[in-house]
């Protein structure tokens, strides 16, 4: 198997590129993580997972992978939660973080290999702006503001085709009011905060810089931990969310090719907006779903996994609560998949995602190759399980011996490791069917018994639509609702 042999859409080029480190064997990739005011939604994990299943592919392909995901724990948002409940900026943000690691573990993200946070680069931070100062690409205003000088890089707008002439006035927004927000729309600023003078609704939270207290903003603050992370030379691939393309995304190529005369990143990596039952996102409509949200209602982590990297990334993913009980019978269905292969090496479930489910792909996929060529190419996840159904689907146990089970289960396990999906992960919770449904299936039983298989069918049919399935065993039969 090829290494370095993932391809993957560039926002930048408008064209798929193969993905491969400048220099040395580690590709450098660099996420703009969450902004902890408050639980992440669904809508944020699936642009994390997404870059989480990257990742992952990148390793299976063989292609060591430095992953380095920030905290935003200062901008406007995190100042005005903190200042709201009465508590430091750093016991705020602090409990936030440990929300977010938790629900990334419980959905099996693997741990960035660094995970720098804005307050700890506030030096950096200002050094950059210095740099930036002195080679005229920014300056200082009378109030103690530093702001970037857009018209001093003549590249501005590449990433996302934003032409200067369509921006606006250089430090009003389009009411005419000086902007110094740190999150803005299109089109509607031209010059842009790097530092924020001091205000009193800031509260406590301020630094003292040479022009003056008061703080960073959102958008430098990724360009001086990329520096930290990276030592200032050019990375391999950066990823975020669409919304983040213009401005953040422009603003940090701009910042930090200016200070260091040399490109900021070769590949550009975006994931689309993710709509709520064909409906945005919002609080007004009550669908901004967390993972505690999904789990009261019954879905594993797993589950929601399962759902959110499903579709394309580069198209909007309607999310379902018919899509969650999809992915719930599918995981189910491979799951029942990996057991006959199992019964076959005379292995138990509890040890397939320990012996599997690893990153030491097979030399050959086999018949799983069009689902891992799937994944390589443009990170198509949709095909790739696509095609390990329709693998499913040719029952192989049928014909298999042990060696062969255990050849397409190293395979699956390989690709399963890539989604970052683990198998036997949710006891069942026993459900109680009512009495009129326990004597429908034992009237099904006895027909059985009698031979009489079409009234036997009838009655199972019966059920299903009832909404119980049947399982038969050597003495007896159990009922489990259906999903």
């Amino acid at each position: 198997m090829a290494a370095m042999s993932v391809k993957l859409y560039d926002t930048l080029s408008r064209s798929v590129q193969t993905l491969a480190p400048a220099s040395g064997d580690t590709l450098r990739f660099y996420c703009c993580g969450p902004t902890v005011y408050g639980p992440a939604h669904i809508g944020n994990f699936r642009t994390f997972l997404i870059q989480d299943t990257l990742r992952r592919v990148l390793e299976v392909d063989g292609t060591p992978v430095k992953h380095v995901r920030n905290i935003t724990d200062l901008d406007d948002k995190t100042i005005r939660r903190s200042e709201e409940e009465g508590v430091s900026l750093q016991a705020f943000t602090a409990r936030w973080t440990d929300k977010f690691h938790k629900d990334c573990a419980a959905l099996n993200m693997r741990q960035p290999s660094v995970e720098p946070s804005a307050v700890a680069h506030i030096p950096e931070q200002i050094s950059l702006i210095e740099k930036l100062i002195e080679k005229g690409h920014a300056y200082a205003v009378e109030d103690g503001s530093v702001y970037f000088r857009v018209t001093s890089f003549d590249d501005y707008g590449r990433l996302s085709r934003l032409k200067q002439r369509d921006l606006k006035t250089q430090m009003e927004n389009s009411a005419g009011a000086v902007n110094d927000a740190d999150e803005y729309d299109r089109e509607s600023v031209s010059d842009f905060a790097l530092w924020k003078a001091r205000k009193p609704e800031d509260g406590n939270n301020y630094w003292s810089s040479p022009w003056g207290e008061g703080r960073p903003g959102w958008h430098l603050e990724c360009s001086a931990m990329v520096d930290s992370a990276f030592g200032g030379e050019t990375i391999d691939l950066h990823g975020g969310g669409i919304d983040l393309c213009f401005p953040h995304h422009e603003n940090e190529i701009a910042q930090s090719e200016c200070a260091h005369g040399h490109d900021f990143c070769k590949h550009w990596f975006h994931s689309a907006h993710l709509m709520v039952e064909g409906e945005k996102m919002s609080k007004s409509l009550g669908n901004l779903f967390t993972l505690d949200d999904l789990r009261e209602k019954g879905f594993s982590p797993m589950t929601v996994r399962y759902t959110l990297i499903s579709g394309s990334y580069r198209q909007q993913l309607n999310f379902t609560f018919d899509g969650l009980h999809a992915a719930q019978s599918a995981l189910s269905r491979i799951e029942r998949f990996a057991e006959t292969l199992l019964a076959k090496t005379e292995e138990s479930p509890d040890s397939f995602n320990t012996t599997y489910v690893r990153a030491d792909a097979p030399e050959d996929f086999g018949r799983l190759s069009k689902a891992w060529d799937a994944l390589r190419n443009n990170l198509n996840t949709a095909a790739c399980l696509g095609a390990i159904f329709g693998v499913i689907g040719s029952n192989p146990a049928a014909t298999l011996d042990a060696a062969g089970a255990r050849g397409l289960l190293r395979a699956l396990g390989a690709l399963l490791y890539a989604l970052g999906l683990e198998l036997f992960t949710v006891e069942a919770t026993p459900v109680d069917a009512p009495a009129e449904i326990v004597a429908l299936a034992q009237t099904r039983w006895d027909a059985k018994k009698a031979k009489d298989f079409s009234q036997a069918d009838a009655l199972r049919d019966e059920l299903l639509s009832k909404g119980w399935v049947v399982k038969d065993g050597k003495d007896g039969f159990d009922l489990e609702p259906k999903t």
